[in-house]
């Protein structure tokens, strides 16, 4: 471990000696040697001149009576505990004398040197003593890394703790109406007109329960580094169209005007389209959260030499100066906002940032203050050719063929009772044919005497888990054609990798988006249609 220099002042050697010839000539044989010295005229200058720093003491015997040995007594007491500085005394009487004894005994860490002395002796002994001091200032900067290491770390404790009492507030927020309602479902479920309000409410309350779970995944990936980017080729310009569209309702929420200003030509960068929508799609929430009510955001993208800089500004409540250097750390937030929209859990701008640094780029906050409102601004580098256009297509199926006419079938799995049922009756909103099991065994014996278009299978099964029943049916023949869709709380790149590895075509997280599943089983179902047209 390398440890940086001390300051010069904290170098010196401080020179203290009985004639202003000595000291004049002890500071020049000194100074041929490449040694700092500085010479203090009396024991008042010698106490400035320890306050403002010092290596090595260098003081005559002769000087100690005066009021130097009670100079140096006081900064020794003073000292911190890393410290002990070396004190060499020049002994005329020899270093058997009174003298020498008492500042032994009252200065501590001392060396005498005995007049008259050898010019390479006194060289020597002060090289000794800034080498030991030169240790003292390595401890004291390795100890003070260490406090700074202990404070990092209770704070990030603090911020955690602080993080989970908030969790636990915002998880109790959605799930008391979710209980109120189906309470009075329970009691009462004749009106259509509450049960319709009731449902409406209970999907908001859901909707916003994943949203939290969605962010806890985001600072898991987080804090294990577990973010990667798909680049390619984009006009920024859409991304950020993108990230306006996503968060439209919840600056329409806060009755916020926005205004946007987006060059007319595009913007080329490399960069992962869904993650640079994140990114400004976080911080128009942040700004809609903490923005004035009614008052204006602000998105503007431009241009900057070899850089695109995308700035977001609201005039709402502002950031804190004290706040403004961790604004973009983990589970940091500021004042909660008080006009009604809900807050997350300190999470977005953490990832903004890291995102950004992902692409290469930055991310600066500024405020006055306050009350006075937040502007964000991220920068990211330009491509270096055009926008390259892009074309989606749709991957080659490889299944096999159903008889001609047949039902749609559909084979749910899950050891979660209640998950299954529900989604069976979801599916049954599709009027196709479907079948629930809640174990792998099971699922394998349904999927020979059922023979289902698609299997919606958990993964985190106990016994036989999803990927062994997915790995099982692909090496069945007789299932060439089924499609596979994994329907787990699983959704880190890593497991979706793990899942295609078993065989699976599709991977859903859950809590499942009923209409995005209810989209890719219609998709399905017009897949194994037109091939047992074919």
């Amino acid at each position: 471990m390398t440890f940086p220099l001390p300051d010069p002042l904290r170098q010196r050697v401080l020179m203290l000696l009985p004639t202003a010839r000595d000291a004049a000539l002890t500071h020049e044989l000194l100074g041929r040697s490449g040694i700092d010295s500085h010479i203090c005229a009396s024991a008042t200058e010698l106490q400035v001149e320890l306050a403002r720093g010092v290596g090595v003491m260098l003081i005559g015997d002769e000087c100690l009576p005066g009021g130097g040995a009670q100079v140096l007594a006081q900064y020794l007491d003073d000292q911190p505990r890393w410290s002990d500085l070396p004190v060499l005394v020049l002994a005329r009487g020899g270093v058997d004398s009174v003298e020498a004894g008492d500042a032994v005994a009252m200065l501590g860490n001392v060396t005498l040197l005995e007049r008259p002395l050898r010019v390479a002796a006194l060289v020597s002994a002060v090289h000794a003593a800034s080498r030991a001091r030169k240790r003292q200032y390595e401890i004291e900067t390795h100890l003070r890394e260490l406090e700074q290491a202990r404070d990092a770390k209770t704070q990030a404790v603090k911020r955690k703790d602080e993080f989970l009492a908030m969790l636990a507030h915002e998880l109790r927020n959605p799930l008391a109406p979710i209980r109120n309602a189906l309470h009075v479902l329970s009691i009462d479920d004749n009106d259509p007109e509450r049960r319709r309000l009731l449902r409406s409410m209970m999907e908001r309350q859901v909707d916003h329960m994943v949203r939290l779970v969605d962010d806890l995944l985001e600072a898991s990936r987080l804090s294990r580094g577990m973010i990667t980017l798909h680049r390619e080729r984009i006009d920024l310009c859409t991304a950020v169209r993108s990230a306006i569209e996503q968060s439209q309702p919840l600056i329409d929420a806060g009755r916020h005007a926005l205004r946007v200003e987006l060059p007319e030509m595009p913007v080329p960068v490399d960069a992962d389209p869904v993650r640079v929508a994140q990114v400004v799609g976080n911080l128009l929430n942040n700004a809609a959260k903490y923005g004035r009510p009614g008052g204006l955001i602000a998105v503007s993208l431009r241009i900057d030499g070899d850089a695109a800089n995308v700035q977001v500004d609201d005039d709402g409540i502002g950031i804190d100066d004290a706040l403004l250097p961790q604004v973009f750390d983990l589970f940091t937030q500021g004042e909660r906002a008080t006009h009604g929209v809900q807050d997350g859990l300190g999470i977005g701008l953490a990832l903004v940032r890291t995102l950004v640094e992902l692409h290469g780029g930055s991310v600066a906050a500024r405020s006055k203050g306050k009350g006075k409102g937040a502007s964000f601004v991220v920068r990211l580098p330009l491509a270096a050719s055009p926008v390259a256009t892009t074309t989606m297509r749709a991957p080659a199926a490889n299944h096999g063929s159903r008889a001609r006419g047949e039902a749609f079938r559909a084979l749910v799995v899950d050891d979660n009772v209640d998950a299954a049922n529900t989604l069976a009756m979801v599916l049954d909103t599709l009027g196709l044919e479907r079948r629930v099991e809640n174990d792998g065994a099971s699922a394998l014996r349904a999927a020979d005497e059922f023979m289902p278009h698609v299997i919606l299978l958990d993964i985190g099964m106990s016994g036989m888990d999803g990927y062994e029943v997915a790995r099982r049916i692909r090496d069945n023949p007789r299932h060439a054609g089924v499609v596979l869709v994994a329907v787990t709380g699983w959704s880190h790149a890593p497991d979706r990798l793990r899942s295609q590895a078993a065989g699976f075509d599709h991977h859903i997280a859950k809590p499942v988006d009923i209409p995005a599943l209810l989209m890719l089983l219609d998709h399905i179902r017009a897949d194994a249609e037109s091939r047992s047209v074919a």
